[in-house]
């Protein structure tokens, strides 16, 4: 792998994380379109490395203040966050064990990817034009913790899209975006981490090059450029424009393996 295709995979991980457009179906995508050597889940898994430090400079604040409170003081508000993300991305975490075969065969069909893209961007949007989305992350509760990691586990599959999920159950029980988005965001730290550790085994010395290095780099610039840019977005305007670009790529790939 060269290092420009290094800089674009990681490039297409860091938007396709955080935005709801599924970085999974565009870096098992991209080597097919291109002609590239796919380098295998576990090296797309790594670079979401490149994310996750990318999410934790974010929120480093909002981070060590979880973390603290929910070691030191568990009933205060920032203290109970702590252990609904945990419970949160339980689903998930189990999901990810069982069904690890199917996201490294048949859920990376190009055509099961297309068709997520599709179905999943009428899902979203259901759930964004939902009227009396007035909840904030204080109504965070254990009921929603575990609905919205169930949600979680359908990004298993490339081309419905982690955060896409995420905030589409968040709107569906009636947050606000920015809120259902800072919430997704927040639970992109565990998964992406136990997922990174999960899969590091497999990665073989000679892949982690300079190449690698400029993938994580493109992952994390790309990633933090990313969760402000949604962040900023969703204050004011629908998820509307992410849909669109969804259901006309997933149209893409009907046409061309037509």
């Amino acid at each position: 792998m060269t290092d420009l295709q290094a800089i674009i995979l990681g490039t297409l991980q860091g938007a396709g994380e955080f935005l709801p457009i599924s970085s999974s179906a565009h870096l098992a995508l991209a080597p097919r379109l291109f002609g590239w050597e796919y380098q295998g889940l576990a090296y797309d898994v790594m670079l979401h490395l490149g994310t996750l430090l990318a999410v934790l400079i974010y929120f480093a604040k909002d981070w060590i203040k979880i973390l603290k409170d929910g070691l030191g003081a568990p009933r205060s508000p920032e203290g109970k966050l702590l252990w609904l993300l945990v419970l949160a991305s339980v689903p998930a975490a189990a999901a990810g064990l069982l069904l690890n075969d199917y996201a490294e065969t048949v859920f990376r069909d190009p055509l099961w990817i297309a068709f997520n893209l599709v179905f999943f961007s009428f899902v979203i949007w259901l759930a964004d034009r939902k009227p009396a989305q007035v909840l904030e992350e204080g109504s965070f509760s254990w009921k929603h913790a575990l609905l919205i990691g169930l949600a979680q586990c359908i990004a298993l599959m490339p081309g419905a899209s982690r955060s896409g999920m995420t905030i589409m159950a968040a709107l569906f029980l009636g947050y606000r975006r920015s809120s259902a988005a800072r919430l997704s965001f927040l639970l992109s730290t565990p998964v992406i981490m136990g997922a990174g550790l999960l899969e590091a085994r497999k990665i073989s010395p000679a892949q982690l090059d300079a190449a690698f290095a400029w993938g994580l780099a493109a992952a994390f610039l790309s990633g933090l450029a990313c969760i402000w840019l949604l962040l900023s977005w969703v204050k004011r305007r629908s998820l509307a424009p992410f849909l669109v670009y969804r259901v006309a790529l997933g149209a893409a790939i009907f046409w061309l393996l037509r």
